[in-house]
């Protein structure tokens, strides 16, 4: 089994409701990685380019850089929570894999210390 680690960042404000409480609106620099496996390799070596993993992330990530996690789709509805930012980002990303590459997990670092991960039911072991 063959296993990739993609990182990317962006920068992004949220303010989390913790037990009906909502905390005050304030930044990070998110950290996002995403893990790829699968047993066999291309013609050239590769079990995906690395490139194109990151063309896809920084798609899905685009879209939150520099704004307001609760001002956007989906977190104007849902909790923006390290966690559910994770679970997005494998859910947006896992489709756009090639055949034969599995989402293994994806895991936000929303500060030093603080990573959350989301390992997908039925991705790569």
């Amino acid at each position: 089994m063959f296993t990739l680690r993609i990182e990317r960042s962006f920068s992004a404000a949220h303010a989390i409701e913790i037990r009906g409480t909502r905390e005050p609106l304030h930044g990070h620099d998110w950290g996002v990685v995403a893990e790829v496996a699968g047993p066999a390799l291309d013609p050239d070596g590769m079990l995906v380019d690395f490139h194109a993993v990151e063309a896809s992330l920084d798609r899905i990530l685009g879209r939150f850089h520099n704004r307001n996690l609760n001002d956007t789709s989906p977190f104007d509805r849902v909790n923006p929570t390290a966690e559910l930012v994770a679970r997005h980002v494998a859910d947006a990303l896992a489709p756009e894999l090639p055949a034969g590459v599995r989402l293994r997990a994806v895991s936000v670092r929303e500060a030093p210390g603080c990573t959350a991960t989301f390992a997908p039911p039925g991705g790569a072991p």
